[in-house]
């Protein structure tokens, strides 16, 4: 999501599906400037980056890990001027699949930290599905309220964290009760 908005993005999507295997495929879409073919062709490599400050860019190469260390994969596609996606399948149940982590807090940030962009963000598991766009939200709050004041912030990180609580599986009775999973 960093690198899209660094490219200039004005939209940027985010959609997670996990599938009854357990396998759970991130896709994230932009609008942003897009790879010239050479630097498609290079950026999992972690010298080849578009910053000035340093010359290690180890975003991708890291993330190409986290998901082949699963069994899965990553993949690149890009044009200049018409954007990128990125593809990541990671098998959940592998020992070394890393947790999501806080995704409600990483899209709550990426929003105030870009309030001119508007994410999308849709996530399905076998228990339902549910999508939040930040156009929907900046219509709804009119322009008198930035994205990026601390109320909306506190919000869109509460308001996904419910989101993301309804995907969780029903707890499963057991034969001495219920106990709720964990």
């Amino acid at each position: 999501m960093k690198n899209s908005t660094a490219a200039g993005a004005a939209r940027v999507g985010i959609t997670l599906t996990e599938d009854e295997g357990r396998v759970l495929t991130a896709v994230i879409t932009d609008d942003g400037r897009g790879m010239s073919p050479e630097f498609l062709a290079a950026v999992a490599d972690p010298f080849t980056t578009t910053r000035t400050t340093r010359s290690v860019g180890m975003g991708i190469p890291l993330y190409r890990m986290a998901a082949e260390l699963t069994g899965g994969s990553l993949s690149l596609a890009s044009a200049l001027g018409r954007g990128t996606t990125v593809t990541a399948v990671f098998h959940l149940e592998h020992l070394d699949c890393p947790p999501m982590g806080d995704l409600p807090g990483a899209v709550a940030l990426m929003v105030q930290g870009s309030p001119g962009v508007d994410f999308t963000l849709t996530h399905t598991t076998p228990a339902g599905s549910y999508t939040f766009d930040t156009a929907e939200v900046r219509e709804l709050l009119g322009p008198e309220v930035p994205l990026d004041s601390p109320e909306v912030f506190l919000w869109i990180g509460e308001y996904l964290a419910e989101q993301e609580k309804s995907l969780l599986p029903s707890p499963k009775a057991s034969p001495g009760g219920s106990c709720q999973q964990s």
